[in-house]
């Protein structure tokens, strides 16, 4: 991957309120990635965004924008994705980061050496036209972290409304021509007061979760960053008061694009697996044992089957999210 920068960095600033007005716009970096085998980035990309109104990802016309707070602050990055090359534009303290972490954020470092996927005749089949999906990761694991705390026990359309709520109104504007007005994560997650919680929406063993987490913010960083591999990640995460295996999983997937994890737990994800591998719904430990012959693969084996659309047909009614907000 070369790097052209076109401008000078801006300097850090202070954190903003996320309805302040954006930071002025300087150049960004600007680059070109190539991948070496070829790649669904887009799909690998948009893995990352929580709901269609995600404060902090978005897709204009051929571009995808997305924003986070990185190590060395908060970055606006903007993909054009082609077939055989990637063109990206970043804004902001954090841009030199971003564009370092393009590759994996990319699904560039995802290796699927050792996966059979003839040991069922479906995953062979999705295999067979979608060879070029990989994970990718962000490497941010405390508001990939947060963002799955969000999602545990409610519906998806509850999680991503607290998300964009607490995002909005704590984060940071992003720097850069964005769209629409987008946000980094809150920089002081611990800092955010009971009642915005309330208000967004989001359950209070929720919140006191990540607030708990918030407060060892650093110590968690560095634990992770010095571990090596799925099992030691998972034994740091699941070690915090409010981190089971399923929030661990997505945490796992969503910041290193562990090719292993499982969300166990999930109520939709076993009976997606089972359905799709033998027609038939399956429980938790139902679902481990069909995925166990593809053991250091099986999120790639479940990342196939989504990709394939092989679902279940809905029987019933929608769970109706409930609002507590007024209570």
């Amino acid at each position: 991957m070369s790097a052209v920068t076109t401008g000078r960095m801006p300097g850090r600033r202070p954190a903003i309120r996320g309805l302040d007005a954006a930071p002025p716009s300087s150049p960004p970096i600007e680059t070109e990635y190539r991948p070496a085998a070829p790649i669904d980035v887009a799909r690998a990309v948009r893995h990352q965004q929580h709901g269609a109104h995600d404060p902090t990802m978005t897709t204009s016309g051929e571009v995808i924008w997305r924003v986070s707070r990185t190590p060395r602050g908060v970055a606006t990055l903007a993909l054009r994705v082609g077939r055989s090359l990637v063109r990206a534009a970043a804004w902001g303290p954090g841009a030199e980061w971003a564009i370092e972490q393009l590759p994996r954020l990319c699904g560039g470092d995802d290796d699927p050496e050792g996966f059979d996927g003839t040991r069922h005749p479906l995953i062979a089949d999705i295999h067979h036209r979608h060879p070029d999906i990989r994970l990718g990761a962000t490497d941010l694991v405390f508001d990939d972290l947060a963002s799955a705390v969000f999602e545990q026990k409610v519906t998806g359309l509850q999680a991503f409304s607290a998300w964009r709520a607490i995002v909005t109104w704590y984060g940071e504007r992003a720097p850069g021509p964005t769209p629409r007005p987008m946000f980094a994560p809150p920089a002081d997650w611990h800092l955010i007061p009971s009642w915005a919680w309330h208000r967004a929406g989001l359950e209070p063993p929720q919140s006191r979760t990540v607030v708990r987490a918030a407060q060892r913010r650093a110590s968690i960083e560095r634990a992770v960053a010095g571990a090596h591999g799925g099992d030691e990640h998972e034994r740091i995460l699941t070690s915090l008061p409010g981190i089971g295996p399923w929030t661990s999983a997505e945490t796992r997937i969503r910041a290193f694009g562990d090719p292993d994890a499982v969300s166990v737990g999930d109520y939709h994800l076993c009976h997606t697996v089972g359905y799709a591998l033998t027609g038939h719904r399956v429980d938790d430990d139902g679902m481990l044992e069909l995925l166990e012959p593809w053991r250091g693969h099986r999120q790639r084996v479940i990342r196939l089957i989504y990709a394939g659309g092989v679902f279940e047909p809905r029987r019933g009614p929608r769970l109706h999210p409930e609002d507590h907000r007024d209570r």
